[in-house]
Parts: C-alpha cells; structure tokens; sequence
C-alpha cells in the first residue's frame, strides 16, 4: 500500500485569490472530478479513480482547507461556504482544460458537489452524492436522540475558539474515532492510509472547523434560498446511501427528489466510506450514471 495513486500525477493549482488546491491527476478522456469527505483526503478515491482512469481524466483533489490543499484563515461566514469550496472546484478544472465534466462527491465533497451542481449547471453534466443529505434537509431530519449521531455537526456549528481547542486536545482521538465507527470493514483503511487522514487532519482542525461551522449558518443560507426558488440540478443525478432512514426516521429518496430532475437512488450494504469499502459496487454506479 502507498499514500500516492499509482499512475497519477500531482498538480498545484491557484483556484483563487491565495488559494490553491493539491489535485492528483490521473487517465485521459471526458473528465470526472472526485471530491473526497471527512476526516480524509483525496486518497479515498485510490481505487475507483485508478478504474475510471482507464477512460476518463479523473481529477483528485483535496478540497480548500484539507490535506496538501491551502487552509485560509477563516475571515467570514463565506471562506467555507460550500459555494465558495464549489467555485474552487470549477475553477481546478477549468484551469486543467475541462469547463465541463462530471462531478462526485462523499460527504463533506458531496456537499461542495451537490452545491456546484446548483450553481454550475452549465459545468457539471452529471453528479454523483455518497452518504450525505443536502445541509437544509439534513439539519430538518436531525431531532431528539437520534440526533446524537451527528454529535460533531453541533460541536463544530459553535463559535470560532472553543471547539478548535477541545479538538486540538487529543486529534488522533477525535478524527480516528469516525474512522473506527463508520466503517463496516475496518481492513479497507489500512494502517498507512489511517495515518495519512490523521496526519493531514491534526494539520486542518481551524478549517475542518470552519467548514462545519458553514454548514450550520451560511450554507443553509444558500440552500434555503434556492428551494424557495425551486432551483433543481438539471443533470443527470446518483445518490448512493447507506440505510439511515430507519434510525433518523426519514425517507432519502423522498428528500432527493424536490433537488432533482433525473434521481437515481441506491442503498448500499457498506459502511460510510463506500468508495473505500465497495469501491467496485461505486464504480459500476458512477460508470451508469456517465451513460445517462
């Protein structure tokens, strides 16, 4: 096992002023950019990009605030907006010959992809979202004791200062703990991958931070503006989810489908770190969703 995708080589590109991202680039063909979630890196995508490699430009990154990528201080509520994160995206992309390309992303990425879609219609021809909820909705579905599930969301939503230090106190501790309890299959991290989310998440706790604390105030902002407007992603769409309806009491496809013109909805078997754990199951969904 190694900390680099074999075949991919590694770009830094200025995506704005005094930002640039670390993106791993690897393949040729229509290009399909991956964005990687919480506490990782773009080295989530190791084995489904060395795949879509074979015929497609696949695009790593570490999105603004992670991993190889800058972390700017956080200046105001729009530092980490996921509008902010996706404008970084596009302009990665742009900047690597491709104005148009297909877009996925887990978690926190998924965030940032769920909201280039909404804003960069023109860019994104197709979207794939891994085991995550839009901000607005997934903030309406959390209530009662449920809602302990989602512990981190609340301590990261605080004001700047407080939940940085209680982080910094024992990092290993906190980031690792989601990586021991979200995983089905604990062999698909392997030790050498573990050390690297933790290495490049003991380096980003203000911005991992901050982009938490967007997602408790301006990103639902932004998504409360564009359901009033009906805005929807015109693009082709894949969901892919494990099973939370049960334990939060609420119906994913249901939620999916006022955000969307063309859903396809699957529940998986794996645990959160799909691409990790069935990254051949995330592959032939990723491949579908490129034919529609």
């Amino acid at each position: 096992m190694t900390t680099v995708i074999p075949g991919f080589a590694h770009h830094r590109v200025t995506v704005a002023d005094g930002v640039a991202l670390h993106a791993a680039v690897g393949g040729s063909g229509p290009a399909i950019v991956l964005l990687h979630g919480f506490p990782q890196t773009h080295l989530m995508w190791r084995h489904v990009a060395a795949d879509l490699a074979a015929d497609h430009t696949v695009i790593c990154p570490d999105l603004r605030g992670y991993g190889a990528s800058d972390k700017p201080a956080e200046n105001g509520p729009d530092t980490y907006s996921k509008r902010t994160m996706a404008a970084d995206v596009v302009a990665l992309a742009r900047a690597l010959g491709h104005g148009r390309f297909a877009l996925a992303g887990h978690d926190r990425g998924a965030l940032v992809a769920f909201r280039a879609g909404l804003d960069h219609p023109n860019a994104v021809t197709h979207l794939a979202i891994l085991d995550v909820l839009p901000t607005l909705d997934m903030w309406d579905v959390m209530h009662g004791v449920s809602a302990a599930v989602g512990w981190h969301l609340y301590l990261m939503a605080q004001p700047p200062g407080l939940p940085e230090k209680m982080i910094a106190a024992d990092p290993d501790a906190f980031f690792g703990s989601f990586l021991d309890q979200w995983i089905k299959d604990p062999a698909a991290i392997p030790a050498d991958i573990r050390d690297a989310y933790l290495t490049a998440s003991r380096e980003a706790i203000p911005s991992i931070v901050a982009d938490y604390r967007a997602s408790a105030g301006v990103d639902v902002s932004h998504d409360t503006a564009d359901r009033a407007l009906g805005n929807r992603l015109p693009m082709p769409v894949t969901v892919v989810q494990q099973d939370w309806g049960a334990a939060l009491g609420y119906d994913a496809p249901a939620l999916w489908q006022p955000w969307t013109d063309d859903l396809h909805h699957h529940t998986t078997t794996a645990g959160h770190f799909i691409a990790e754990e069935s990254p051949t199951e995330l592959t032939t969904h990723l491949r579908t969703l490129l034919t529609r």
